[in-house]
């Protein structure tokens, strides 16, 4: 564990010391026992498996993309959507098939799944061997063992101080640009349509030095963003153990862009009833700190508000989206939306619908209500909104998003941006492409002396309602 009264310096030595073991893991096809893993859902399960992959590393363990020739399956679930759900489910029985070809194969489950279903996973479908929660991979080693002796290994045990600071995570997949710092674990946020609580426990924040330590060394790395991961991280609060600092998500954002002006920083969640004008105001007084805040809004109607227990109504959005227009004229903000949630009337879903476009989100995450078993909806309400109209009312969302998209890159035209180049284009190796402050994807031609991890400067000739596209300009152009 990292000292009791540290200072950065001491932290960072302590990051660098923990990173050893980088090579294992990332050194494909090394000798030894290897593992595969596959990640779904949000981003923090895409964090926790390069967690996951750091405990491993010190068991002798290195991975391998060919689950066929692994000695360990992992798969980090996600509970939020019944098709996630249905998803995982298939990919265990692909898994098992590779177990019958090759005898000795261990097969786990991590993530919100493996705490919700552990009887299911274990006793009725009978398709794993290890089930692992969220705030258990430290005890990995000894659930391997376990089920190695022929025995289940399960630990789904929710943590009240469970943060993973003291652990590096090493890179899988990694382009050696981007990453992923998660700086708090649970949700304290009951919204009634939410599993999250209750399979990734308490809100608890990570320590500020480790977290500014891990930025400046993935900086060192060569690195040029970072992605700092909460389930709301606008609620981030962390007090030195003597009690002299106190760090605030303002705060930590400000030492994380101090890291370097060449390294970005995002973020990701933020929820509307917790984000601060002093949040604002960072973004705007850092270049690197990016101009784009996801804000889910879910539905755009109060009363369905409340049936979220969202804890903010419509208005209290609209006060903050003019917040951060005010203070960051060129931000962009992202949402989530939910169709069809409990009662919903056409009315309300209008109001959902005046609310995107009023916004004017650059893009958004969109679904239809799934009910999750557990939940305070599943409990209280019933869930009577047809099939079929829960996706009548995504199509309608989904095409005014696409059609306001579409409409805010048309106005890029004729702007240039300072691009992260992230590397080659899926549809062409003669273009490179990368993302602005805004987190929209630009692609432009290559002269040939441009690389991953440049900055770069891009005048915008063309739009998709996806996609920027142009060329290279001096700064001054």
């Amino acid at each position: 564990m990292y000292d009791q009264n540290p200072t950065i310096e001491n932290v960072k030595q302590q990051v660098a010391e923990e990173r050893q073991g980088e090579a294992l893991v990332l050194g494909e096809e090394k000798d030894g026992k290897k593992f595969y893993i596959e990640s779904y859902g949000c981003a923090m399960n895409f964090s926790d498996s390069e967690i996951v992959a750091s405990i491993l590393a010190k068991q002798g363990y290195s991975s391998t993309k060919h689950m066929e020739q692994s000695d360990l399956i992992l798969i980090n679930t996600c509970s939020i959507r019944e098709k996630a759900e249905y998803n995982v489910r298939q990919r265990l029985r692909v898994f098992d098939n590779v177990k019958r070809e090759r005898p000795g194969t261990l097969i786990g489950v991590m993530g919100c799944m493996a705490e919700r279903l552990k009887e299911k996973l274990l006793e009725q479908e009978k398709l794993v061997d290890i089930v692992v929660g969220p705030d258990a991979y430290r005890d990995l080693p000894q659930l391997i063992s376990s089920a190695e002796d022929g025995d289940k290994g399960v630990n789904v045990f929710l943590s009240r101080e469970e943060t993973y600071a003291d652990i590096s995570p090493l890179r899988l997949g990694s382009n050696g640009v981007n990453a992923f710092i998660s700086i708090m674990r649970g949700c304290d946020n009951m919204c009634s349509f939410c599993v999250v609580p209750y399979t990734r426990g308490r809100e608890r924040s990570r320590d500020a030095y480790s977290i500014v330590a891990e930025a400046a060394d993935l900086f060192e790395k060569g690195y040029r963003e970072v992605m700092l991961l909460g389930q709301n991280v606008d609620s981030y609060k962390w007090a030195s153990p003597d009690g002299e600092e106190q760090v605030n998500f303002a705060s930590l954002l400000e030492r994380v862009a101090l890291v370097s002006p060449d390294l970005r920083v995002r973020f990701s969640t933020s929820h509307p009833k917790d984000i601060t004008d002093e949040v604002l105001y960072k973004i705007r007084d850092y270049e690197n700190i990016c101009n784009y805040i996801h804000l889910p809004v879910q539905s755009g109607n109060s009363r369905i508000l409340k049936l979220m227990n969202r804890t903010y109504d419509r208005e209290w959005y609209k006060e903050r989206v003019e917040a951060i227009y005010r203070i960051i004229p060129d931000c962009a903000i992202s949402s989530d939306i939910i169709t069809g949630f409990c009662t919903e009337t056409e009315e309300e879903h209008q109001d959902t619908l005046s609310m995107i476009e009023w916004a004017g989100y650059t893009m958004s995450y969109m679904f239809a209500y799934s009910e999750r078993p557990g939940t305070l909806a599943a409990k209280k309400y019933e869930d009577d909104i047809d099939l079929k109209t829960k996706k009548r009312r995504l199509s309608e969302v989904v095409h005014l998003q696409q059609e306001l998209s579409h409409q805010h890159n048309l106005r890029d035209i004729g702007k240039t941006f300072k691009v992260l180049v992230e590397g080659v284009s899926k549809k062409s190796d003669k273009h490179l492409k990368g993302k602005n402050s805004q987190y929209k994807v630009v692609v432009f031609p290559t002269d040939g002396t441009i690389k991953k991890g440049d900055y770069v400067h891009v005048r915008i000739k063309e739009v998709t309602s996806a996609t920027l596209k142009g060329e290279i300009v001096t700064a001054d152009e």
